[in-house]
């Protein structure tokens, strides 16, 4: 499925086309990949409605791409025929600068993103870097693994951000993909933690009480208890302000969202230092994801049996599930099975 240009994703508008291409061919220390399956994520919304464009078109979306290694090229060492390995959203990064070095590629300023600076996922073969194709714990179906590659990796490295310890109250503003992975995550590693859910989609609400939230209520909406730590992944600046009032002195929010819509941009006159700011309270964003975040996470969703409520697509629907995640129709993750 192809992207040619950017459009406003309105109504029936079909923005990807299906096309035959020619099967890539991997060049030294790549590995080609038979996709199976392929998560959709919101930052394809941004990527076709040109919020973050790619930097030449056409290309094939999709970072969160779970399949075969196929065909292995020259001086490949960690991969071989027949092995399941995802791809993420970090396709490469210099390797040699301060923040790789540092384990912290995803501030590389060669960052390059899977599915926008190259073809990703939307497709029946993907051509990875070796170092940046990631081995598949066997606990989970390719369905369930795809969404775990960016829902999941960008979640953990929300919560590490987010710098709680047990016992510590977490509020979560939005809660699709990565929100319902890090209520699990979150109940895993701090069981004895309240977690407290903001959305306006009163199903979500209902989704997350489901699945151990002790509260859930509407953007606006006051929790029973001041909290810690939020993690907002909205693309708006509204739930920033509420997240802020919200949060204990010292309390840290955690934006994890690629960027924030300018329609509601007005929200940020109305800060305010004493309401939002004061008594050491922090803000922090999330910058992609490196390789540990997606390594470290498989291993821990692996070992408490993390896994993603997934609704699929056949590859040829792929329009309509980006529609779907465009009018909010989400409960868990949409992927694409190919």
């Amino acid at each position: 499925m192809i992207l040619d240009k950017i459009v406003p994703l309105r109504g029936r508008r079909e923005p990807l086309r299906l096309s035959d291409v020619t099967e890539p061919s991997p060049g030294p220390g790549e590995v080609l990949i038979r996709i199976s399956a392929c998560g959709v994520c919101r930052t394809e919304l941004d990527e076709i409605e040109g919020r973050t464009p790619p930097p030449k078109l056409p290309v094939i979306p999709g970072h969160q791409a779970v399949g075969v290694v196929e065909k292995t090229g020259p001086g490949v060492t960690r991969h071989a025929d027949g092995d399941r390995v995802g791809v993420a959203w970090i396709f490469s990064s210099c390797g040699n600068c301060r923040y790789c070095l540092e384990g912290n590629d995803n501030l590389c300023q060669e960052f390059r993103a899977t599915g926008r600076d190259a073809d990703g996922g939307y497709a029946e073969h993907l051509i990875a870097k070796e170092d940046y194709a990631f081995p598949i714990p066997d606990i989970f179906t390719d369905s369930e693994a795809a969404p775990l590659l960016c829902a999941g990796a960008v979640g953990y490295r929300s919560l590490r951000l987010a710098g709680i310890g047990d016992g510590q109250s977490l509020g979560l503003t939005g809660f699709g993909a990565s929100g319902h992975l890090v209520l699990k995550m979150a109940r895993h590693l701090y069981p004895n933690s309240g977690i407290y859910v903001f959305t306006r989609s009163a199903s979500e609400r209902e989704f997350a009480v489901a699945l151990g939230a002790v509260w859930a209520g509407d953007t606006e909406e006051l929790p029973p208890v001041m909290l810690d730590a939020i993690i907002d992944t909205t693309p708006a600046w509204k739930p920033v302000l509420a997240a802020l009032e919200n949060l204990n002195p010292g309390g840290r929010l955690v934006i994890n969202a690629i960027r924030k819509e300018d329609a509601d941009k007005d929200y940020l006159l109305r800060l305010d230092y004493t309401a939002h700011l004061w008594m050491e309270k922090e803000i922090k964003s999330v910058a992609n994801v490196s390789r540990r975040d997606v390594s470290e996470f498989f291993l821990l969703a692996a070992a408490a049996g993390i896994k993603p409520e997934v609704e699929e697509y056949p590859l040829e629907d792929a329009n309509r599930a980006l529609l779907d995640l465009k009018a909010g129709k989400i409960k868990g993750a949409k992927v694409l099975a190919i």
